[in-house]
């Protein structure tokens, strides 16, 4: 028999099909939080005045006096992605992975509201008026945005590894390989934007990072969803 991601379930069918639904609308939040997150991030970048995508990345958008559209932003997609992260222990458990995996990215999602919640410090011109480069002297809120994103981006990356694991192991070689892409491209992405560069190369790299990893979420989100509705012996 071909392995699947999921162990058969033992539940009457009321109940399996309550699980059901409530795995498929956590791991829906999976799939919103990136369009959400995207969407709103960049209408700033195109519309705020100052801001500089090639050498700004879109957490600088919560200075300013529209600084709480980011700030909202950052806080509502770190909420999705923790009620994602549910469903993924939902929809894995008791398999392998269905621990670590959630948990990483569950870490991911509080790593967003700490990076909604700890404000980033005003750098490389934005908002307007603010000098060149990175700010002399840092503010307690944007070491803690620092610190706070940084475990949020770890936590992403070892997802990736750990799930793509799960991945192969049920025969999903493409998410399997699509898993590691991502968390490795993530990494790289991350250790230069954390050395302090602000080149375009660098941020512009990180910033097709965060959208890869945006997608890599959707992408696991839905199959996962798609795989606990066919388990259920549902049509999705």
């Amino acid at each position: 028999m071909p392995k699947t991601d999921y162990p058969p379930a033992a539940h009457s069918p009321h109940t399996q099909n309550a699980a059901t639904r409530t795995s498929r609308a956590l791991l829906a939040c999976g799939i919103a939080a990136g369009p959400l997150y995207l969407v709103v991030g960049f209408a700033q970048a195109f519309l705020r005045p100052g801001f500089d995508a090639a050498h700004n990345d879109l957490s600088v958008l919560a200075n300013g006096d529209l600084g709480w559209i980011q700030t909202t932003n950052l806080v509502l997609t770190g909420i999705l992605i923790l009620l994602c992260s549910m469903g993924i222990r939902r929809s894995l458990y008791p398999g392998g992975s269905s621990t670590w995996g959630p948990l990483l990215i569950g870490l991911y999602g509080v790593g967003l509201l700490g990076a909604g919640i700890f404000i980033a410090d005003p750098m490389n011109g934005f908002p307007p008026g603010t000098p060149p480069g990175h700010a002399t002297t840092g503010s307690v809120h944007g070491f803690l945005h620092f610190v706070t994103g940084g475990l949020g981006f770890i936590g992403l990356i070892a997802g990736c590894f750990v799930l793509s694991r799960r991945f192969f192991v049920s025969g999903n070689r493409v998410l399997g390989a699509f898993s590691i892409v991502t968390g490795g491209f993530f990494l790289l992405a991350f250790v230069g934007i954390a050395s302090g560069s602000t080149s375009a190369v660098i941020v512009l790299g990180f910033t097709a990072a965060v959208i890869l990893a945006w997608i890599w979420l959707a992408v696991t989100a839905a199959h996962l969803r798609n795989a606990t509705t066919q388990r259920a012996g549902q049509r999705p």
